[in-house]
C-alpha cells in the first residue's frame, strides 16, 4: 500500500467520522484498467466480495450480525438472504426471512430443488446510484467501496430508485440513504465485514482483488462465477460462485 493510498483511506474514514469535507475529497471510480495504468494496483487494496451459493444454508446469521454491527433500523436491510424454490413445473418462488429473528418459515409443497442466495450492495465500479445523487453524497472510495456521506445526504431517494439491485433504502430513523458499507469501519481495523465473520459456512468471502494470493482472487481464478445484471455495465464487485441461472 502506498503512502498516498494510506492517506486517502484515512481521509475517507475521517470524513465518515466527521460527516464533512466530502466536497474537497478527490473522489472517483477507478476501473481495473485505470488502476493498472496508475501503476499502484499491485499493492493498494481493492476490496470486493463473493458469495458461494453452494455453501449458504439460509441460517441468516449474516443478517443478524449486520444488524448488530451497524445498528440497522428495523424494517430495512443492508444484506438479506433469498430462498429460491424451483417447482417441478419450472416455476420459481422467491422469499426472504424478514421477521425480527430472520428465520425462514417451513415452506409447503414439493420442489424440484431449492437453494439460498445472500444479497447486498454490489459496490459497482460504475455505480449509477452515485451518478444520480444531486449533492455528491454518494461516492466510490479509492479502495473500491461505495459509501454515502450521511452529513450531505438529503434523503431524496434518487439513488434508491436508481439502484438496479434494490440494495439501497431510506432509513426510516435518519431519513438518509442507507446501504451496505462492507463494514468500512471494520476494514480500518483489519477486520472482515461482520457478515463474513458470522457466516458458519464461509459462504461469504471478502478480499483484495489486487492481491493475487488473496482467498477471493484464488477462488475467482478457480471457480465459475456470475455477476448480477452484468448487461447494465455497472461493473458490480459481488461475485456469485456457482450461481443458478434462475437467479437475477
Amino acid at each position: 500500500m502506498t503512502d498516498d493510498r494510506n492517506r486517502s483511506r484515512r481521509e475517507v474514514l475521517k470524513l465518515l467520522a466527521a460527516g464533512s469535507g466530502l466536497l474537497v475529497f478527490p473522489l472517483g471510480t477507478l476501473l481495473a484498467g485505470e488502476r493498472e495504468a496508475a501503476g499502484d494496483g499491485a499493492r493498494a487494496p481493492y476490496w470486493a466480495y463473493a458469495v458461494d451459493t453452494t455453501r449458504c444454508i439460509g441460517c441468516c446469521a449474516c443478517m443478524r450480525a449486520c444488524r448488530d454491527e451497524n445498528d440497522v433500523t428495523a424494517g430495512v436491510f443492508r444484506t438479506w438472504v433469498e430462498r429460491y424454490r424451483i417447482g417441478f413445473d419450472g416455476e420459481v418462488r422467491v422469499d426472504a426471512a424478514t421477521d425480527n429473528g430472520y428465520v425462514f418459515e417451513p415452506a409447503a409443497g414439493e420442489v424440484a430443488r431449492a437453494f439460498f442466495v445472500p444479497k447486498l450492495c454490489n459496490h459497482c465500479e460504475k455505480s449509477v446510484c452515485n451518478q444520480v445523487c444531486p449533492v455528491g453524497a454518494a461516492f466510490n472510495t479509492p479502495d473500491g467501496v461505495v459509501l454515502v456521506d450521511q452529513k450531505h445526504c438529503i434523503g431524496c431517494g434518487y439513488c434508491v430508485q436508481a439502484c438496479p439491485y434494490g440494495s439501497r433504502f431510506i432509513d426510516p430513523k435518519t431519513h438518509k440513504a442507507g446501504k451496505c458499507t462492507f463494514c468500512y469501519h471494520r476494514l480500518a481495523e483489519g477486520l472482515a465485514p461482520a457478515c463474513v465473520h458470522a457466516c458458519p459456512r464461509e459462504a461469504r468471502i471478502f478480499g483484495d482483488l489486487n492481491d493475487p494470493h488473496s482467498k477471493l482472487s484464488v477462488l475467482l481464478r478457480q471457480r465459475h462465477y456470475r455477476l448480477l445484471k452484468p448487461e447494465l455495465g455497472t461493473h458490480p464487485k459481488c461475485y456469485y460462485l456457482e450461481l443458478d441461472r434462475e437467479v437475477v
